[in-house]
């Protein structure tokens, strides 16, 4: 299986690709996808949403995980962040992928345990999990990759639900 996961965001959108093969978990790819915060709004969701689509053609990733916005105490992070997450969404949608959201706790949860880690805490435990010698970097690109082992982690469930439905 292949996922892709997205830490959305409109400044700073992270992807994180992850290949589970058998018991082998492994990251493929990761980085940020940038946009200039002196464009307009539209034109930089519409660049969000080309180096989206192009990561996903690329990648042909079985399901895109999202990272869910709950709460920010920024309004206009939180609209732009909420805006990017519609863009990874329908990209999503349109690569034919499945689409899945996770809250913060619930990918916390799944990849240190508990659903109150920091940042440090999640960075070792993603280098962990995939063997890396060094934390990835950005921090938006280990957060991303964090989603998608959050989806691999609950994907067999997921799956089953979905198929219920």
């Amino acid at each position: 299986m292949l996922v892709v996961g997205i830490d959305p965001g409109l400044s700073r959108c992270g992807y994180g690709v992850v290949r589970q093969k058998g018991r082998v978990t492994e990251a493929v790819a990761a980085g940020v996808i940038r946009t200039d915060k002196d464009d307009p709004v539209p034109q930089r969701l519409h660049e969000l949403h080309t180096e989206m689509v192009e990561l996903l053609n690329d990648y042909q990733p079985d399901a895109v995980a999202i990272e869910q916005v709950l709460f920010q105490v920024n309004v206009r992070t939180a609209m732009g962040v909420g805006q990017a997450s519609g863009v990874a969404m329908a990209a999503g949608a349109g690569a034919g992928a499945e689409v899945f959201e996770y809250s913060p706790t619930q990918i916390k949860k799944a990849i240190t345990g508990w659903g109150g880690a920091d940042k440090e805490q999640m960075s070792q435990m993603v280098q962990t999990l995939l063997r890396l010698p060094e934390p990835l970097k950005p921090v938006d690109a280990a957060d991303a990759v964090a989603v998608a082992l959050c989806h691999l982690a609950h994907a067999p469930a997921a799956s089953r639900i979905q198929a219920a439905v």
